[in-house]
């Protein structure tokens, strides 16, 4: 009874904070949300020039191309050897804010957002942690992961895989997840384990919430209390982050809570993502922050 009136508040407590911020982030002004979706462009040109920009205006003779260090130019047609199309986005401040290319989660816990059919991911913490997803539809992904530890002398092996749905419900601010983390470790006969959860996601690709519930197994057995999670994700400017990621576990007659704090940094459409995690436990002496590494690189129709 204790542990559970424990994990209640701790679950009070982070639905509070959850709440707090949802109501920070909903009724904080949107810089972008006033702002047309664009694409910016790469032409190159017959005298070896590249220039990347926008179109602001185009007939069959010329083009006119707004560009960040040069202004508004006009390139000829017929002096242009190529167009490629780079990346959407949108202007903010006049400045371009590419589309976020890592929407889809936090440091580890996915989000209400999924990946459209065809993007896909490779994701890699601190080297050993290795995992990939593809979206088979707008609606459904599937990935796998390894720890590969069999490098080491052939050590037990962690693997899994990853099924996740995702449900939008209010376009670009409200949308709903549920999915699986189901492994094994290879050479043991008892070696399963994972976790089934749902969340709720709410705001934008670019500043949101989510909250969520899991339930772990392992050994043939499910936990009796689901962990609680609260993540958030707040972009500021066009390619830098501010990330949280925080759980709460029933762990016997204590609730344990992990939170984190840090950023991602976009570098050519790959995520750099660093922080904190800090363990907080009832009667925990010692308090070690745990540094976050990690690196997420999009691949496919990203």
């Amino acid at each position: 009874m204790h542990a559970l009136l424990s994990f209640l508040k701790y679950c009070l407590n982070g639905t509070a904070l959850a709440l707090a911020f949802l109501t920070f982030m909903l009724g904080a002004q949107d810089l972008h949300a006033q702002s047309e979706e664009i694409q910016r462009l790469w032409v190159q040109t017959k005298d070896g020039n590249e220039y990347l920009g926008t179109i602001v205006a185009e007939d069959e003779v010329k083009i006119i191309l707004r560009t960040q260090n040069l202004g508004e130019i006009t390139l000829f047609r017929s002096d242009i050897v190529r167009i490629s199309g780079m990346e959407t986005g949108k202007t903010v401040n006049g400045a371009f804010w590419s589309s976020n290319p890592q929407a889809t989660r936090y440091y580890w816990i996915p989000n209400g957002y999924g990946l459209k059919k065809g993007e896909s991911y490779y994701q890699n913490v601190w080297i050993f942690f290795n995992q990939v997803a593809t979206g088979i539809t707008d609606n459904f992904s599937i990935g796998g992961g390894v720890v590969p530890l069999f490098l080491f002398a052939g050590a037990q092996t962690p693997v899994w895989i990853t099924p996740k749905v995702s449900f939008p419900v209010v376009k670009d601010k409200i949308n709903l997840g549920a999915g699986a983390l189901a492994g094994t470790i290879t050479g043991l006969d008892d070696g399963g384990f994972g976790m089934l959860y749902g969340l709720s996601t709410f705001g934008s690709r670019d500043k949101n919430l989510t909250v969520g519930l899991g339930w772990a197994f392992a050994g043939g057995s499910i936990a009796n209390a689901p962990t609680l999670s609260v993540a958030g994700m707040i972009r500021t400017g066009p390619r830098g982050y501010i990330l949280t990621e925080n759980y709460f576990i029933a762990a016997g007659d204590k609730t344990i809570g992990i939170i984190s704090a840090g950023g991602r940094r976009i570098i050519k459409r790959i995520g750099l993502d660093y922080g904190l995690f800090l363990p907080l436990a009832p009667g925990l002496d010692t308090i070690i922050a745990v540094p976050w590494l990690g690196l997420t690189v999009p691949f496919g129709k990203n």
